[in-house]
Formats: structure tokens, C-alpha cells, sequence
């Protein structure tokens, strides 16, 4: 008897494997079996009948009962924790959980997805031995609830009175009933280290968990009864439902599918419920508590598992899903906004053009010309604002899609259509984190575009009705006729509606909060600034204040500012930072980030190599745009053969009587009356420029020293403002002389003041900018380049280009490459001739806002 035993255990662990499956295809056979004859039995009208029965509100509830029966079941994953050292927070676990159970509940393997899915969802700080015994521990007490349910429906169907013939399944609520004792015993009084750590605690929760999560189940199952209307005792099904889900865990099959359904039908007939409404009411239980909350579990797992992939790829997979989900999003509004207003606008052509024809299917539709007019304007407005990534577009985009979404499938749906437009509202949330920038900037294009877009159409629409109406007896081409003169009247009603709308719409996406613009002029910080760090050869154009000014700030402290104005939507700076350079690159990454978050393109004018290097790596392209000239004035002097002409120069005023001097502020009123009658004669009739250049401003002038020249009678002939740079650099703003000043007398000046910075212990002498200077010489510079040289050769007619770098290389044994720096894909034609209309600028011509930037983001660091 015991060799046969052993033989019989032998075989058994020699092929389990292979036993195990022949079980289950028995079971399954025999299954789908009985559901063969139970659906043949079916009348399948009545089953539909049934189903479509069902009310909106019906169905909602059986979905909101079915998402909370399934819920008791994270109390595993909360309790699985306590077994673990890692450190999850209870959203984290929530999700875990419910992807484990819902993924369980459809395709259970004996456990193995569950325990699969818990071993990666938990493996933080926990070793492999930690990970298992903790699974196996939970494993244990699954159907420690329905084990207790089993003796619940024994005693149901022994003391409570009934006739309904469950009794001769007692063996099987016995035989599930008996797993919970067995497992107390072994858990509680068998002295083993693998559950030392099981508290009374922790087991009361798994078995308080597993109670109430198959009791939620049996109880989901009698609500879906219930709610249909079922008109038995649905106490008796408590029972029933018991025994078929035993009947379900033997068969192996994850959820019972098939063995438990095929037992309620038969089941439920015997209790006087139609096969009909036994399907269907196993139909939505199957639905609710199975598929629905394994639909849920499935985002959140796709989600999960796609956040891993993504941050194991530093982020490359979704920033690609949302630029493609943008472009798409993008593409289709515009897409939709130009057919809808061609097939307004001329319906023949389109309808009568094969490829449009095609394209129908793939837009919105709408009955009405007024509707339809509107709408594409609408759509083509907020797929400009999407392109440009307005955050403020999200929301009426989604509505505005999902009205169009909604029209379209209740006037014409098909399949395909829907879910080609499903497809569309998912593009749209997947590219919300595109949609970042706080306001609309209208740039030169933009204008361009929408001039051409919105105006060519209503100028299309004109031309059509004009061409339509009743008195025109003129050939009309087939293409552009139009079914009915008062539809096309409807429609250009719609379009100036529309365009009111579009009007309104721009408006909501120009305005709000913009930190670039209206504040005043900080000038003590400016001034604290360059005290305290030194200014540049642009750091006095700061108190002309034509310019406006970001400051950026570290530890509470100021520590340099830029100065720029704006034009459209591009934010042109002039020159370098001015302050604490340790600081460049962050204040630079921070002004980047800022002017893209509000719609704004950099462009820094002026700059040096290093500068303009480091703006490379941000994504901007660069042009050179001349030559600053420097004097080492340790080696200058205007002895020997080369400098000839200047000290004969120098001799001619030393004889003639003019006088140079340094006078220093602050200027009575009589001498400035002086100065601006110099600086009027210069300027001739013409307009003072600013932005790149100083201009004569009573209080800009009274801020430095200013070098003088007078004649023999006392008369000043010229002036020169010191400007304030480095420590060991000198330089001037403003240079002017009379119109009948004698010839040389800016070099009289020049030669003056670098003897004066040579007594002053001044290393070096800024002669300023020789605009184009060696600019694309080579055959090999950008092709922007070359053009600007060619300025350079034949333009000089035009600026003396060409005659300023004369002038400054008799003095300048220093030149520095200077540049324009702009963003890469921005149109270099449109960039410049903004930037030439902002350096060109008369002073005066445009009353300019003043500001300070100092962002809480920045004061925070």
C-alpha cells in the first residue's frame, strides 16, 4: 500500500505539470460544452432586448458599485508593506495595488501575475527572500474570506427556511470552509520563523480584507440583480454565488471564467430567472467588476511602466510623444479650419475635387453656413495659439474640439470617424505639457500669416457673392458658384461674427501678467550695480532711458542687469551684461527660460565672442557685426615718422589758440546752453538715434566729466562725455562739433584724451564700434556675412563705413570681433530688419516703457 502511495506521489511530481493541464482542459471542455447548449437555447433578441433596457443611470451605477466592490482588495497591498523595508507612499501603493488585482482578477495563473507583479511593484530596499515570504504571506489569506463566507452560507441555508435545493452542494461550502481553521492553526500555533513577523494585527487586516473583499463581490452581484429588476429572492443567491466561485478557484481558471458562469446560469433557472436575463445580469457583473477596473488598472500600468521607460531614457520618449501629439493636434485644427472654410466659402470646388472629396471624412461637420464659418475661424485662431504653446489655449481647445467632436458624430457617424476624432482628443491631452507659455507675442510672421489667412478668406467670400448675385450675367466658373445667395448671406454674417470672436480670442491670449513690460526705470540699483562691479562700454546707455532694464538677482542681492527694448515679440539686448560676471551664465539661463515661458525670441546685439559662445550652446545662431577698436595707451604716443600728421596736427591748435580741458560735473545752465547749441549745429536738422547710441539729454549729460574744446575767443567748438567702463578702461559717448569746426578736431580730441588716461594710469582707450568691419572677407563666411560685406565695400556712401575704420585704425592697435546673437529657426531677414528698426529709431519717436525684472522664481534661489 505505501510502494503504491509512493509510486503514485512519484508520477504525480513527475508529470504535474502535464496533469494539470489535461484538468484544465477537461474542465474547459466540459464548459464550453454546457455554454454551447445554453447559448443555442437563447433567444438572442431577448437578450439584446434586455440589455438595451437598461437606463444611462442603471448603467452608471452598476459601474460606480462595480469600481468600489473592487476597492477592499488594496487592503493586501497596504498590509504587504508591513512585511517590507522600502518606503511607499499610499498613492503609490493604491495604484500598485489596483493594477495587481484588476490584472489578477482577468488573468489570475494560479497567482503568478499577482505575485509577478507585486515582486516588481515593491522591490525597493527588500531582498529577494523578503520579497517572496511577504508574497506567499499574502498569497496565504486570499481566500481566507471566502472561506469564511462558506460557513456563512451554511448557516443560511440551514437555519434560514428555503426551498431552493442548494443543499446538496454542502460538501463544496464544507470543504472551502474548512481552508480558514487550517490556516489559523498553522499561522497561530505551528512555531515557524516564516511567520514570527505575522502580528495578530496584520492577520486581522489580511483576514478582514479578504472577508469584505468577497463579500463585496457577492454583494456587487446581487445589486446588478437587483437594479435589473429581478424578481427572486436574492438571499438565496448569496449561497449559489458562494458555491460558484468555489467551483470557479477549483477549475483553475483565472476569475472562473466559464465554470462559475455556466453554474449561475443553471443555477439561476432553477430560481425562475429567464437564460436570458441570467446572461445578461452575469454580462454586466463580468463587465463591472472585471473588465471595467481592469481597464482602469491597465492606464495606470501603461502609465507606470511608460514614466520607467521614459526616465531610464532621460525623458527622450515622452518629449517626443508630446511633440508629435502637438504637431498632430496643430495640423489637424488647421487642416479642418481651412476645408471647412473652402467648403463655406466655395462648396462646388470642393465637393467637386476628387482629393477634397476624400478628405471630408476627416473634419468637422456642421449643417448650418453661419455654424460651420464660425467654427473654422475658431478652429484656425486656436491652432495658431496652440502652435505657439499657449497654456491659456488647453481648455478652450478641448471644448471646442469636443463640440465639434459631439455635432459631428450625432449629424454623421461612422467608425471610423470616431475614432479617428477620439484619436484627435487624446493628441490633445498627450501635448498639454507643450502648451507651456504664458501669453501670446505676435511676431512678424504671425501678422503676416493671419492677414493673409483671415483677410484672404474673407476676401474669397466677397468675390464669390459678388460673382453669385442675381444682376451678374457674366460666365461664373463652375468652381466658384454657390448654391444659394441668402446662405451665402448667412455665412458672411457668420464670418464677421467670427472675426469678433477671433478679435476677442487674441485679446484673452495677449493680456494678463507680462514681466517685461510697464515698470520704472530701478536707477539706483543700476547705479549700485556698476559702483559696486565696474560698468562696460554700454553700461551708461542705462540713463538715457530709452531701454528697459533686467536685473538679475542672487541671495537677495543685485547682481547685473541687461537693457533692451522690445519689438513684436523679439526682446533685443544691447550689448553684454553689466555687474558681477561670475554670474552671466545663470542669469542667462534664467532670462531664456523666462522670455520663451512669455512668447518672446533674444536676440543680443553687440556682444563679444565668449558671450555670443555661450548663447551657442542655448540654441542661437550668430552673425558678426563689426569690429570695437581699442588703444593700448602704454604705447601710444604721436612721436616718430608714423604719427607725423597728428603732431603737426597738434601744433596748428596749440598756434591757433584752441585750448583742451576736463570739466567736470555738475554743469551750470549756461554751459549746457552751450553744449546743445554745439550738438545742434552738428546734428544739423537730423534726429537724434538711441538704443545702441547716446543722444544729448540734460540729465544724461550732467552724470560724467565731459573733455571740452574752445578757441582762442573762449568759444566751444567741441565736446566729448567721458563714459564710465572698467577700471582700467576709458572711453567717450558723445562727440560733437560745430559745423564749421576746423578740420582735425576730433583727432585734437582723441590724441587729448589719451594723454589724459595715460596721466590717469588708464591701460586702455575704447574707440567704439567700426560696424562691418571685416565682415564676411572670406568666401567661406555665412552668406549673411558676405552680404554685409559687400555693404561694407559700396555702401560707405551711405554710414562711411568704411571711413570710420580709417579714422579709429590710425589709433587702435586692438581690434575685437563684436556679434548679434538670435534663436536658431527664426527667420535671419525678419530678426535683422526688427533689429535695424530698433537701432535706427529717432529718439523720440516712440515713448518706450520702463522696467525692472526681478522674478520670485529668481529671489528664491
Amino acid at each position: 500500500m505505501y510502494k503504491g502511495l509512493t509510486r503514485i506521489k512519484e508520477f504525480y511530481n513527475k508529470h504535474a505539470v502535464l496533469l494539470k493541464m489535461i484538468f484544465i482542459f477537461s474542465v474547459l471542455l466540459f464548459v464550453f460544452t454546457e455554454l454551447g447548449k445554453i447559448f443555442h437555447q437563447l433567444n438572442w433578441h431577448q437578450v439584446g432586448v434586455a440589455l438595451s433596457d437598461q437606463s444611462p443611470i442603471v448603467i452608471l451605477v452598476m459601474l460606480i458599485c462595480g469600481i468600489i466592490a473592487v476597492c477592499p482588495m488594496l487592503i493586501y497591498d497596504f498590509v504587504i508593506v508591513k512585511f517590507l523595508p522600502g518606503n511607499f507612499s499610499k498613492k503609490y501603493i493604491a495604484r500598485s495595488g489596483w493594477v495587481t488585482n484588476t490584472f489578477t482578477n482577468i488573468a489570475g495563473f494560479g497567482g503568478l501575475l499577482g505575485a509577478t507583479l507585486r515582486a516588481s511593484f515593491y522591490k525597493k530596499g527588500a531582498n529577494r527572500k523578503q520579497i517572496l515570504y511577504a508574497i506567499s504571506k499574502i498569497a496565504l489569506f486570499l481566500l481566507a474570506g471566502l472561506s469564511i463566507l462558506c460557513w456563512v452560507s451554511l448557516i443560511m441555508m440551514f437555519i434560514l427556511p428555503s426551498e431552493n435545493g442548494f443543499h446538496k452542494y454542502s460538501i463544496w461550502l464544507l470543504g472551502g470552509g474548512a481552508y480558514f481553521p487550517i490556516l489559523f492553526l498553522v499561522t497561530k500555533f505551528k512555531n515557524n520563523s516564516f511567520f514570527k513577523d505575522l502580528t495578530w494585527k496584520r492577520e486581522f487586516a489580511l483576514i478582514l480584507g479578504s472577508t469584505i473583499e468577497w463579500a463585496c463581490a457577492a454583494l456587487f452581484f446581487m445589486i446588478i440583480g437587483w437594479l435589473m429588476q429581478v424578481h427572486i429572492h436574492l438571499i438565496d443567491v448569496i449561497p449559489l454565488y458562494i458555491i460558484a466561485e468555489i467551483l470557479g478557484i477549483i477549475s483553475m481558471v483565472p476569475g472562473g471564467l466559464g465554470s462559475f458562469d455556466v453554474f449561475m446560469i443553471l443555477e439561476l433557472t432553477k430560481l425562475g430567472v429567464s437564460s436570458e436575463i441570467a446572461v445578461v445580469w452575469i454580462l454586466f457583473f463580468r463587465l463591472f467588476y472585471y473588465v471595467v477596473p481592469f481597464l482602469i488598472g491597465s492606464v495606470f500600468f501603461v502609465h507606470d511602466m511608460g514614466h520607467q521607460i521614459n526616465e531610464s531614457l532621460d525623458g527622450i520618449p515622452q518629449t517626443i510623444v508630446q511633440k508629435v501629439a502637438h504637431g498632430l493636434v496643430t495640423l489637424f485644427m488647421y487642416f479642418s479650419g481651412i476645408f471647412m472654410l473652402l467648403e463655406s466659402a466655395i462648396p462646388n470646388f470642393t465637393f467637386s475635387n476628387s482629393i477634397l472629396a476624400r478628405l471630408v471624412s476627416y473634419t468637422f461637420f456642421f449643417l448650418n453656413q453661419m455654424t460651420n464659418i464660425i467654427f473654422a475661424f475658431l478652429l484656425l485662431g486656436m491652432a495658431r495659439a496652440i502652435q505657439l504653446k499657449q497654456k491659456k489655449a488647453f481648455i478652450p481647445t478641448i471644448i471646442i474640439l469636443g463640440v465639434g467632436v459631439i455635432n459631428t458624430l450625432w449629424k454623421e457617424y461612422t467608425p471610423t470617424l470616431a475614432v479617428f476624432l477620439v484619436f484627435v482628443m487624446i493628441c490633445i491631452v498627450f501635448s498639454r505639457k507643450e502648451l507651456y507659455r504664458e501669453k501670446m507675442q505676435f511676431s512678424f510672421e504671425s501678422i503676416l500669416l493671419n492677414m493673409l489667412m483671415f483677410g484672404g478668406a474673407f476676401l474669397l467670400y466677397m468675390l464669390v457673392g459678388l460673382l453669385n448675385r442675381p444682376t451678374n450675367h457674366h460666365h461664373i466658373p463652375s468652381g466658384l458658384l454657390f448654391p444659394d445667395q441668402q446662405v451665402w448671406l448667412y455665412g458672411l454674417i457668420g464670418m464677421i461674427i467670427a472675426g469678433i470672436i477671433l478679435v476677442v480670442m487674441m485679446h484673452y491670449f495677449t493680456k494678463g501678467k507680462d514681466p517685461f513690460i510697464n515698470q520704472k526705470f530701478p536707477e539706483k540699483r543700476v547705479t549700485q550695480i556698476i559702483e559696486s562691479y565696474g560698468g562696460n562700454e554700454v553700461s551708461h546707455l542705462a540713463y538715457l532711458k530709452d531701454k528697459m532694464i533686467y536685473i538679475y538677482r542672487k541671495d537677495n542681492e543685485d547682481q547685473l542687469f541687461l537693457m533692451y527694448q522690445i519689438k513684436a515679440d523679439k526682446i533685443i539686448i544691447m550689448g553684454e551684461p553689466v555687474g558681477n560676471q561670475d554670474y552671466i551664465q545663470e542669469a542667462v539661463h534664467e532670462l531664456v527660460i523666462l522670455s520663451d515661458r512669455y512668447g518672446y525670441q533674444l536676440v543680443f546685439y553687440e556682444i563679444n565672442s565668449e558671450l555670443t559662445m555661450l548663447l551657442h550652446e542655448y540654441g542661437f545662431d550668430f552673425i558678426k557685426t563689426g569690429e570695437e577698436g581699442f588703444v593700448k595707451l602704454d604705447e601710444f604716443t604721436i612721436k616718430g615718422k608714423k604719427h607725423r600728421a597728428q603732431r603737426a596736427l597738434m601744433n596748428k591748435f596749440d598756434r591757433e589758440g584752441f585750448i583742451f580741458s576736463i570739466v567736470e560735473p555738475p554743469f551750470s545752465n549756461e554751459f549746457i546752453a552751450e553744449m546743445k547749441e554745439v550738438s545742434d549745429s552738428w546734428l544739423n536738422g537730423r534726429m537724434e538715434k538711441g538704443f545702441s547710441l547716446g543722444f544729448f539729454d540734460k540729465n544724461y549729460i550732467q552724470r560724467t566729466p565731459v573733455a571740452i574744446v574752445r578757441d582762442k575767443n573762449g568759444k566751444l567748438v567741441s565736446f566729448a562725455t567721458l563714459m564710465p567702463m572698467e577700471k582700467n578702461t576709458l572711453s567717450i559717448d558723445l562727440m560733437r562739433h560745430r559745423k564749421d569746426a576746423p578740420s582735425g578736431i576730433m583727432d585734437k580730441i582723441f590724441i587729448e584724451l589719451f594723454s589724459y588716461g595715460q596721466s590717469k594710469g588708464y591701460k586702455y582707450f575704447d574707440l567704439g564700434m567700426a560696424p562691418l568691419s571685416n565682415v564676411g572677407s572670406s568666401k567661406y563666411s555665412f552668406i549673411e556675412e558676405r552680404v554685409a560685406h559687400y555693404i561694407y565695400e559700396y555702401g560707405y556712401r551711405l554710414y562711411g563705413f568704411q571711413g570710420l575704420r580709417a579714422f579709429k585704425n590710425k589709433y587702435a592697435n586692438i581690434w575685437n570681433s563684436k556679434y548679434t546673437t538670435y534663436r536658431k529657426r527664426s527667420s535671419i531677414a525678419i530678426t535683422m530688419f526688427q533689429l535695424v528698426m530698433v537701432v535706427n529709431q529717432k529718439h523720440g519717436q516712440k515713448e518706450f516703457s520702463r522696467m525692472i525684472i526681478t522674478p520670485k522664481f529668481l529671489q528664491n534661489k
